[in-house]
C-alpha cells in the first residue's frame, strides 16, 4: 500500500496488523482521485473508518488543505499516526467512533471519504449519510466505499449520488452536497 500521486507519491504505508482493515486495492483509489480530479485541491477532507489513513493521505498529497481521521480501534489509530508521520503532510486522528464524531460541532467538509467495514448493515452505512450531510459545505462530494452487491444507499436529504461504479468485490459510489 502506498501513496500514488502528488508530492507524498510512492510513500509507502504500514498496514494496521492481522485483519483489523482492509486495505484499498491502488488501481481502485486511483479511478476514485481521478474522478475527483481538482475537487481535492484546497479541500477539507474527512476520512471517516480511516484505517490506514490512505485515503486522507493521498489526499493531501494531491493538495488538500487538510485531513481528519475518524478511528476508534487503538492499535488502528496507531499505525495510522505512524502513517501520518510518515508521510509528513500532517492530519488530526480522532479516536472517535463514526457515529459519535459525526454529532460533535466541526468546520464545514468539502471531501468526505466513508470507508465502513464490509460487515456495517446497510441502514448503518444510511445512517452515517445522514449524520455527515449536514456537516458537507455546498457542493461537497462524498465517496462511499462498499462490498458489491449489498444494496445501494439511498442518499440522505441534501446529498444526491453522482456515481457508482464497480471493481472487482468493491462498489464506489459518489455522493455530492447540492449547493446552497
Amino acid at each position: 500500500m502506498r501513496v500514488i500521486a502528488g508530492i507524498a507519491k510512492g510513500r509507502r504505508l504500514k498496514s494496521p496488523p492481522g485483519d483489523a482493515t482492509r486495505p484499498m486495492m491502488d488501481r481502485v483509489k486511483e479511478a476514485i482521485f481521478s474522478s475527483l480530479g481538482s475537487a481535492v485541491h484546497g479541500a477539507r477532507v474527512l476520512d471517516l473508518y480511516a484505517g490506514s489513513g490512505s485515503l486522507g493521505l493521498e489526499a493531501l498529497s494531491r493538495g488538500a488543505e487538510s485531513a481528519t481521521f475518524v478511528e476508534w480501534r487503538r492499535e488502528v489509530a496507531r499505525v495510522l499516526r505512524q502513517n501520518i508521520d510518515l508521510v509528513g503532510l500532517g492530519g488530526v486522528v480522532v479516536p472517535a467512533k463514526v457515529e459519535e464524531y459525526l454529532t460533535r460541532p466541526g468546520p464545514a467538509i468539502d471531501l468526505a471519504f466513508v470507508d465502513p467495514p464490509y460487515a456495517l448493515a446497510l441502514p448503518s452505512v444510511e445512517h452515517v449519510l445522514g449524520l455527515l450531510a449536514p456537516r458537507l459545505a455546498g457542493g461537497a462530494m462524498v465517496v462511499l466505499h462498499r462490498r458489491a452487491g449489498t444494496g445501494d444507499a439511498a442518499a440522505p436529504p441534501g446529498l444526491e449520488t453522482t456515481g457508482r461504479r464497480r471493481y472487482g468485490d468493491a462498489e464506489v459510489t459518489m455522493l455530492t452536497k447540492e449547493e446552497r
